[in-house]
């Protein structure tokens, strides 16, 4: 929902309304790849949704190598921020 939403933005922000940078982005891909994941411990069969999933993934591995090339530092950031691995 919005509050949900607006709270992701808000720690992943690099500025005040912020909302296109790579980090917010990602923080947001995140949490949707995150709550997909749950659906699917419910709903196995919904294949329409798991390839939404793949593409969402698909988007975030990108953006995330987007940043690894262009700021490391940034990079290394998002990850430990969102508990990923490299």
């Amino acid at each position: 929902n919005k509050e949900t939403k607006n709270k992701i933005i808000a720690e992943a922000a690099r500025r005040e309304k912020d909302t296109g940078s790579p980090e917010v982005q990602i923080a947001l891909f995140t949490k949707r790849i995150e709550e997909l994941s749950e659906h699917f411990k419910r709903q196995k069969n919904d294949y329409g949704s798991r390839r939404g999933l793949l593409i969402l993934i698909g988007k975030r591995r990108k953006l995330l190598n987007y940043l690894k090339r262009e700021s490391l530092e940034r990079y290394e950031k998002i990850i430990k921020k969102m508990g990923m691995r490299k």
